[in-house]
């Protein structure tokens, strides 16, 4: 019997990963909106019904490939965290390390990125299930910064006295996530996450185009900008960086206004 059961285990494990690699290709061809089941089991040479054992619901196939893509982009950000703390990294290149492998995942892998951080399923609301992995990525960040400030690295974000509103909210967080930050570091990480997932999105959605070209390297200075946001100091490669002058040459044409 127990061999009989294996066989079945991994035919519906087998199964469950034809139907989300279908699924993912019509995230691709139709977008996450006209996802349809039937069509899903149409392709693969499945009757509906038999496939509904699987999913029973479009919305529980949207929920399993949103969990396998959040559990993807935070792997990725663990492992490159992982990575870093074996090569005794500072902290802001721990940080930047992160920023570089979120955003090479979202490029690699814009339609499950998409579906993640990109506009709403109509119809669709997503349960419970899809925080933890939701969290995974924005995790390895504040454990950066908890890390930082347990050995002593961590500065004080710069900036303004938060608002009222905006303290409540971070004590909040800080009381779930991590009691042993200050509250306004943990106001400076939320908007350095948001702004982080920000400038991903510009690179996966098209907004950089014809703006940014080096875009990794863009990347990297932006990281650079946020570690030192919420207190972590310079990376390797900003401590190291000189100003460069611009081409005498530069013309209007390249985008550069000749000099007055």
């Amino acid at each position: 019997m127990s061999v009989i059961r294996g066989a079945r285990e991994r035919a519906r494990i087998e199964v469950t990963a034809a139907i989300k690699e279908e699924a993912r290709r019509q995230l691709a061809a139709e977008g996450a909106a006209r996802l349809s089941l039937r069509a899903v089991a149409r392709e693969l040479g499945m009757v509906s019904s038999a496939l509904y054992r699987y999913f029973p619901s479009r919305d529980d196939l949207l929920t399993a490939l949103i969990i396998d893509a959040y559990d993807a982009i935070g792997a990725a950000a663990e492992d490159a965290l992982a990575r870093a703390v074996e090569q005794d990294a500072a902290p802001a290149d721990r940080w930047a390390a992160i920023c570089r492998a979120a955003g090479e995942w979202a490029v690699a892998h814009p339609h499950e990125y998409a579906l993640i951080y990109g506009s709403p399923v109509p119809g669709y609301t997503a349960p419970l299930d899809t925080i933890g992995p939701a969290s995974r990525a924005a995790l390895a960040l504040f454990s950066v910064v908890r890390d930082a400030h347990r050995d002593g690295l961590l500065t004080q974000p710069p900036g303004n006295p938060l608002a009222a509103p905006v303290r409540a909210d971070a004590a909040r967080l800080a009381a779930e996530l991590a009691p042993d930050l200050p509250v306004r570091t943990v106001a400076a990480l939320v908007a350095a996450w948001a702004q982080l997932f920000g400038l991903i999105s510009f690179e996966v959605f098209g907004q950089f185009n014809r703006v940014v070209e080096a875009r990794r390297e863009f990347l990297d200075l932006a990281a650079a900008g946020l570690a030192r946001q919420v207190g972590l100091g310079a990376t390797a490669s900003a401590s190291t960086d000189t100003p460069e002058e611009i081409p005498a040459d530069a013309s209007a044409a390249d985008g550069v206004l000749p000099a007055k």
